[in-house]
Order: C-alpha cells, then sequence, then structure tokens
C-alpha cells in the first residue's frame, strides 16, 4: 500500500468518528426529544411518561414508581412476569413546615 492509501484511511476514520460525536452531542444537546415525535408529548411538548423511583427488591425484582400524566402507578417488575401493585396512587403532598416564632425576651418582675 502506498502513502495515499493510508492518507484515504486516516480521512475516513476521523470523517466517521467526527459524524459519531456530532450524533452523540447533538443528542445530549437537544435530548430524546428529537427521537420522540410530538405527537407522543402532551399539551405544550411536556413529557407525559415519567420514571418517579426504582426499588431493587432483589437480583430479580424491582418495584418501579411510573407517573403518566398526572396518575402514578407501582409496578411489580421481574423474570417470571410483571404485575401491577397499585392503580392510582396517591401522590404525596409535601409542604414545608412553618419556622418557630422567634424567642420572647424575658422580661424580669
Amino acid at each position: 500500500m502506498d502513502s495515499t492509501a493510508y492518507l484515504r484511511f486516516l480521512l475516513s476514520l476521523t470523517l466517521v468518528l467526527g459524524l459519531i460525536f456530532a450524533v452523540t452531542w447533538a443528542i445530549r444537546r437537544w435530548g430524546a426529544g428529537v427521537l420522540v415525535p410530538k405527537l407522543a408529548r402532551g399539551a405544550g411538548g411536556a413529557r407525559r411518561l415519567a420514571l418517579v423511583d426504582v426499588l431493587s427488591l432483589d437480583g430479580k425484582r424491582r418495584l418501579v414508581l411510573v407517573r403518566r400524566d398526572d396518575r402514578e402507578h407501582l409496578l411489580l417488575l421481574g423474570i417470571n412476569g410483571d404485575l401491577v401493585v397499585e392503580h392510582d396512587c396517591v401522590q404525596p403532598r409535601f409542604e414545608l413546615p412553618s419556622p418557630p416564632p422567634p424567642p420572647q425576651p424575658e422580661t424580669g418582675a
């Protein structure tokens, strides 16, 4: 092989690696929204499906809390099959406690 074949190989390799990096950058920049059609999203382009929490029970089973729109569902995923544990889980409502009142200065009598 002569030097032009090596040069062509290096240029092709550089081009392919550059394309891979460009696609990776684009996916990180715009997320999976490029791959997911707008029809699968809710009003205003918001995602309708979210993974809220995952708890690994053992090596074979996991509890998964999934939110769809305004509802949450608890699923048990395993090798033998999947099971819906609870439909329409109530979302917890957390409120910050009010701060205690400042201490009153004692008046000596």
